[in-house]
């Protein structure tokens, strides 16, 4: 483990990981709150390397090791408070990254990457196999093991984002395609759907053996899990029926939670709510991110939507800052344990504001 000057000592985490472990068992009596404060002074000078993002995460000629190093610099900027810790962003190969390790066509942006085949394949012809040569595939585990290397499991890496079975789908039929498919060959759809599960369980395994000796686990939603865990997705699921959710999604959803300690699942904007129950339904699911959508106004009230999670005995996350409808969010649920803020970076000018907010929900 080489240098580093990120701040979180052994007695935090220790703290962090107990109070998870309390908040899951209803125990810790308040919802668990991560405060990030950037702007603290990182004790040395800027690397050279950018920081990655969606629009260089192509550029593999930046060695992983000062991808790590310039990481480091970031987090060595931040204090963490209340439920925080230093966790590493990985999803910056954008949603649904696993499209890329089955060979699909990568476009880098500055908002997402976005995966695509120019080459379009009957899909009765189209097969998913396993290429451990994959540039993307051994670039992430490069990036992983150089962070062990650096931190030695003292700072958490997220896992990428590997993305949904439907959506991995649809960057090779195309999201038209797809919707014809599921009408038109409704077992080819299936048996693509198999295969790409098979290679989703494949391709976690192999990057959790990697950071299998960090302190806990990750994912992009950056809530901290002692075993391995992952916000599952399918944003296809938008465009469909609840019946063809229950055809196409559900067996691919439970097929991966059972593989999965705790895991969660993205609901993302309100075309996705009528699949809720069949959701709530789902034992290996614990709890739902709840994420409105673009053109949503944030003071559209939730609170039903909150209390039906709540009340199905899963937790809730959702993504506003702490000095935004955290109250109205726990008049809704049924107890302060069910619900999870997602983490937001404060500056400096706004720390003792934000302190005192922690402090009156007891999370000081």
């Amino acid at each position: 483990m080489s240098h580093s000057e990120v701040r979180f000592t052994d007695k935090q985490w220790d703290r962090v990981i107990d109070n998870y472990s309390k908040w899951w068992n209803g125990e810790l009596g308040r919802p668990i709150l991560p405060l990030i404060i950037s702007g603290a002074d990182p004790k040395r000078p800027m690397p050279k390397a950018p920081l990655l993002q969606y629009s260089n995460c192509g550029d593999f000629s930046i060695p992983a090791e000062d991808i790590i190093d310039r990481i480091d610099y970031e987090l060595s900027c931040c204090e963490f408070y209340g439920d925080s810790f230093p966790c590493v962003f990985m999803a910056q190969f954008g949603p649904g990254i696993m499209a890329a390790f089955l060979g699909s066509d990568v476009e880098t942006t500055k908002e997402t990457v976005w995966f695509y085949s120019k080459k379009q394949i009957p899909i009765n012809e189209l097969h998913f196999t396993y290429n451990e040569n994959n540039p993307w595939l051994q670039r992430i585990k490069d990036i992983y093991r150089a962070g062990m290397k650096k931190w030695g499991g003292e700072v958490c890496m997220g896992m990428t984002d590997i993305g949904g079975g439907m959506d991995i789908l649809a960057s090779f039929l195309g999201t038209e395609g797809l919707l014809y498919e599921v009408s038109d060959n409704p077992k080819e759809v299936k048996r693509l759907c198999l295969e790409i599960t098979e290679l989703w369980i494949r391709y976690f395994r192999e990057f959790e053996e990697i950071i299998k000796d960090q302190r806990v686990y990750s994912d992009w939603s950056q809530r901290l899990c002692e075993k391995p865990s992952y916000m599952l997705q399918c944003d296809f699921s938008y465009m469909i029926s609840h019946e063809m959710f229950k055809d196409f999604v559900t067996d691919d959803l439970a097929s991966i939670s059972a593989t999965l300690d705790r895991a969660f699942y993205h609901l993302d904007g309100i075309g996705q709510i009528i699949h809720l129950d069949e959701l709530l339904a789902l034992d290996n699911i614990k709890g739902i991110q709840w994420i409105p959508g673009s053109g949503e106004p944030e003071t559209r009230d939730w609170s039903e939507l909150c209390a039906k999670i709540s009340a199905s005995g899963k937790k809730l996350m959702m993504g506003y800052r702490m000095d935004k409808y955290l109250d109205d969010i726990l008049k809704a649920v049924k107890k302060p344990d069910d619900f999870i803020k997602m983490p937001f970076i404060y500056s400096m000018e706004e720390k003792e504001t934000a302190l005192k907010t922690l402090a009156k929900y007891g999370a000081m």
